[in-house]
């Protein structure tokens, strides 16, 4: 280092020693276009609703609960993942209905809709971490490689955290033909991984892009951004509405429960399948990420509050984020299913299902999981009231990065 080093600003030094998975920050005209965004209010985007975006509760009380060693022991299969291989046969066929989903872990589905192929939030690196050798590692294999997998029409991102947007998928993606759908802001990180500005569309809340003869909307959600230690909110996060000829369809990224999933309802509902966040939810972020019991609201809502079309659970079973059991979102889901009367599909990884046809319903997380305590829903989530407020804050706890 010479003395001319010690002149350069402290945000320029760390600048300088961040890796490639860290992206890159917004700048020029992308930025121009974000400080016009009516979203982005005093140098931030911000929530349709108020969310408090970093961990309330005391630091010693989380701990104690993350930690512990039986609690630990809940967090992760007691053997492994029953991931169905897809395979080429799989994916051949166009669906008969015309729709078809495959979940492919965590927050990643491979839609057909329509005779075209979308695909969200695509992870495929061992770790939601921008390091190789630390974070949250995966829980089972990917059901294929991203060669098998096919020709895709359209990626869609939901925001830039790392369990939803990872650098060696999108390296791999940046070499096909593929167009990519992404908030405001997160363009910038495609652009240096290798793809090209004029093979994506970045939009804001309520835009529309189509591709391929299916239109792609970015709608609200209740979350936050960020792949640093430092949170400029100056990447947009979104929840997506596709529809085809036929059919429609929803994908939630990473939300907290608010009352504009009524809207999206109503302006772009009813949908045939919605794909719902229902895992890594916690009494310490109860805002920006929803329980079993939130995230079956919200697909009723977006149904125009009742039962209708199929709901397809997503992040959870892949990444150990959170303190609850590893198993709980799916037990609570299907719980908040039965009680609903709402259909909801528990394909295992990789498994394909059409929501016409006959759903994979069977729980095939109980072989991994010891028995999970009833009742599932929590005191404050009965129906008709609103969320209790998070714990009484004594300290923040600095770990929202990785969720």
């Amino acid at each position: 280092m010479t003395g001319a080093d010690y002149l350069l600003p402290l945000r320029t030094k760390l600048r300088s020693m961040r890796t490639e998975s860290f992206g890159a920050d917004p700048a020029g005209a992308r930025m121009e276009r974000i400080r016009r965004s009516p979203h982005f209010v005093d140098g931030a985007f911000q929530n349709p609703v108020g969310a408090r975006i970093r961990p309330s509760g005391s630091t010693v009380e989380f701990a104690k609960t993350y930690f512990q060693r039986e609690q630990r022991a809940l967090r992760t299969p007691n053997g492994a993942v029953p991931v169905h291989p897809t395979t080429l046969a799989d994916l051949a066929a166009p669906p008969v209905s015309g729709l078809r989903l495959t979940w492919m872990g965590h927050s990643s589905v491979l839609a057909e809709i329509d005779g075209r192929r979308v695909l969200f939030d695509p992870v495929w690196g061992e770790r939601c971490s921008p390091f190789p050798f630390a974070g949250p590692k995966r829980l089972h294999p990917t059901p294929l490689s991203l060669a098998a997998l096919g020709p895709v029409d359209v990626v869609v991102i939901s925001h830039d955290h790392y369990d939803h947007l990872d650098l060696p998928t999108i390296r791999a993606l940046a070499g096909t033909d593929t167009v990519f759908a992404v908030p405001l802001g997160v363009g910038a990180h495609l652009e240096r991984w290798g793809v090209p500005a004029a093979r994506m569309h970045e939009l804001d809340w309520n835009e529309t892009a189509t591709v391929a003869g299916i239109s792609l909307t970015a709608t609200p959600a209740r979350h936050f951004c960020g792949r640093g230690l430092r949170n400029g909110q100056h990447t947009l996060w979104a929840s997506w509405v596709v529809a085809g000829p036929e059919h429609r369809i929803y994908h939630s990224g990473d939300t907290g429960y608010f009352p504009g999933f009524r809207d999206i309802g109503a302006e772009h509902g009813p949908f045939d399948a919605t794909m719902i966040q229902i895992g890594a939810y916690s009494e310490y972020w109860p805002d920006i990420h929803m329980t079993p019991a939130e995230g079956m609201r919200a697909h009723l809502d977006l149904q125009g509050g009742r039962p209708h079309g199929v709901l397809l659970p997503i992040h959870w079973g892949t990444f150990n984020l959170a303190p609850h059991a590893w198993a709980e979102p799916g037990e609570w889901t299907k719980d908040a299913g039965e009680e609903a009367d709402q259909p909801v599909a528990f394909p295992r990884p990789g498994e394909p299902f059409e929501p016409a046809g006959i759903l994979p319903v069977a729980p095939w997380w109980r072989a991994l999981s010891p028995t999970l305590a009833h009742p599932w829903r929590l005191p404050e989530e009965e129906p008709g009231s609103d969320r209790g407020p998070a714990p009484a804050a004594r300290g923040d706890l600095d770990l929202a990065g990785e969720r």
